[in-house]
């Protein structure tokens, strides 16, 4: 997969950080197996100097079973509350069996799902703080024939370990990815196998 990201220019600054192009190089390099479409979105305003994003949806059979987002940050002049200059937010939600959503143990296994990712792609992180949201509907009168569904939200967010060229960051990107399939509950990809990813919503590449 090319990640292809909307970036934006922070307020006051004439050029983007040669750490933060680093940066973008890495997204755009990660790779996901083919059921993961990922295309641009808008970067949020104000909460970083610099900001990208991307968001994907995870396909099964042609129907759409989870999707995200993964949004990078980067302060120049550092963070206290990120320990660092970089900063990731995620955000996945995915279709999951209702009898699963009354599992107590449903938030903590959402939990390891990320930091499993994580380190089997070899990342590192630190400040790591999130929410696992579970959300359960059933239909009832006219509507009673409809069958109850269940999905699981996880947002977090984490500073990344990364070294001074970004190569790094690509790990974060994957293990970001990955999260997203296991939610939807698609077995891992045996060893040795290469998942050609899916492209859409193809755009020319924005650079600040």
């Amino acid at each position: 997969m090319v990640a292809y990201s909307e970036t934006r220019r922070g307020q006051g600054v004439e050029e983007p950080p040669a750490a933060f192009l680093r940066a973008l190089d890495q997204m755009r390099s990660a790779t996901m197996r083919a059921e993961v479409a990922v295309e641009e979105m808008p970067a949020p305003q104000r909460i970083a100097p610099w900001a990208t994003a991307i968001t994907a949806d995870v396909e099964v059979e042609e129907d759409e079973v989870g999707t995200g987002r993964l949004i990078l940050l980067h302060d120049p002049t550092g963070n206290d509350t990120w320990e660092g200059t970089f900063r990731l937010v995620a955000y996945s939600r995915a279709q999951i069996d209702p009898e699963l959503s009354i599992d107590p143990l449903l938030g903590a296994v959402a939990w390891t799902w990320l930091t499993d990712a994580l380190t089997a792609h070899g990342a590192t992180w630190r400040a790591a703080s999130g929410t696992v949201t579970r959300v359960a509907t059933e239909s009832f009168g006219g509507m009673a024939d409809e069958p109850a569904t269940a999905q699981v939200e996880i947002r977090a967010s984490w500073t990344p370990d990364i070294d001074d060229d970004q190569t790094s960051l690509r790990a974060h990107v994957e293990a970001w990815g990955e999260l997203l399939c296991t939610a939807v509950g698609l077995p891992p990809v045996p060893e040795g196998v290469t998942a050609f990813p899916q492209r859409r919503g193809q755009r020319s590449n924005t650079t600040p």
